[in-house]
């Protein structure tokens, strides 16, 4: 019998557990609703700045293997949530391709989150 040896090069496993969590602060947008905090541009930007910072430190500073992956599929995993939170509260309006193209335009900006998270990963690398 021969013994198999785990591959040097083997991808470690996605972190799910991360990607959920990291993509459940889309739950910011109804709780800040709930809580009275005023609509407009101010609330988004904030959340929106508030989501992307939290992103890219955890995924960043925590040296995730894959970021650009695991911030695309958060990314995609914000926009599903978003969805089903807003076809739950009634919130959904408008023709179903635009709920792909809401998704597409979520994984754009979560691989964006990821190669600025690389990019920290990066710089925190001790030199040689």
């Amino acid at each position: 019998m021969t013994e198999t040896t785990p591959s040097s090069t083997a991808r470690p496993a996605l972190p799910w557990l991360l990607i959920v969590g990291l993509a459940s602060l889309s739950l910011l947008w109804p709780l800040t609703n709930l809580i009275g905090i005023g609509q407009g541009a101010p609330r988004a930007l904030t959340i929106i700045a508030i989501v992307a910072v939290t992103w890219i430190a955890v995924v960043g500073f925590g040296r995730v293997p894959r970021p650009v992956l695991v911030l695309t599929l958060t990314g995609l995993a914000h926009g599903a949530i978003s969805m089903i939170v807003a076809a739950i509260f009634g919130g959904v309006d408008g023709p179903i391709w635009t709920v792909f193209v809401a998704l597409v335009i979520d994984a754009f900006w979560g691989a964006i989150a990821g190669l600025l998270a690389l990019a920290v990963q990066k710089m925190r690398k001790p030199r040689a």
